[in-house]
């Protein structure tokens, strides 16, 4: 029933994505980008999560909304899944991610990620790469767009680190924006190299803002500190409530 459920779930959220991305390429090019980042977050993704909770068991809950910004902050989301990339943007709705510019040239797929506004970064090219993010991203919050990036660069099994990668705080030191911190636990149902998807409650939760101080170490540090601990709180409510999720956990 939960492979039955899994499938079902993937092939109307894909579905969806698909019409989203084929929908952009053609009309993307002729109306404003606006109007390209309303069409995907309050039409193409809030309708492939609903079937993927129909269809697939896995619902949302949003916890910590009063610290959301929509307009001036860097997000900083702990990255487990596929889920969060097509979650956190219904979220913060004009939200903008950093994503990896390899990305950009899978044919359609790219294209739309372009024509939606996302930023994407050349992780080979050092200093140069990051000035080229920075000035794209000066761009997107004159927009009123906020920035979301995950700090550890790929995604992660649930119960596993490692250091965070400083590209998040460089973005938020120059742009003079707080850094909004993100647990999550998408991971216990949505593992990342498996199509077998677990039913059940994913828990995005947003915490108090981060002010930057002098110390870019310490300040690292203590953000990997406090998402890594709530997405431990998470997972351990996860497995209580969900014992099956208890396979997707990172073994101590």
């Amino acid at each position: 029933m939960i492979l039955i459920r899994s499938w079902a779930g993937n092939i109307w959220i894909y579905l969806w994505i698909a019409l989203g991305v084929i929908l952009s390429c053609i009309f993307g090019w002729f109306v404003p980008q606006s109007l390209v980042v309303a069409y995907w977050n309050r039409f193409i993704l809030p309708t492939a999560l609903w079937g993927l909770r129909v269809f697939g068991g896995i619902s949302i809950e949003v916890r910590g909304r009063q610290y959301l910004n929509q307009e001036q902050a860097v997000y900083a989301s702990k990255h487990e899944s596929a889920l969060e990339t097509y979650t956190m943007t219904t979220i913060v709705t004009r939200g903008v991610m950093i994503l990896k510019k390899e990305l950009t040239y899978i044919p359609f797929f790219g294209w739309a990620q372009w024509l939606y506004g996302l930023i994407p970064v050349d992780r080979g090219a050092g200093a140069r790469a990051m000035k080229k993010m920075l000035a794209a991203a000066q761009k997107r919050v004159a927009e009123k767009r906020p920035i979301i990036i995950f700090p550890e660069g790929h995604r992660m099994k649930p119960g596993t680190t490692q250091k965070y990668k400083p590209g998040f705080l460089f973005m938020a030191q120059n742009l003079k924006l707080p850094v909004i911190p993100v647990a999550l636990n998408t991971g216990m149902f949505w593992p990342r190299s498996s199509t077998k998807h677990l039913p059940g409650k994913v828990i995005i939760e947003f915490m108090e803002p981060m002010v930057p101080g002098s110390d870019k170490n310490a300040f690292i540090e203590e953000l990997q500190a406090k998402i890594e601990a709530k997405c431990a709180e998470l997972n351990e409510e996860t497995v209580k409530n969900y014992p099956y999720t208890a396979v997707n956990l990172a073994e101590k």
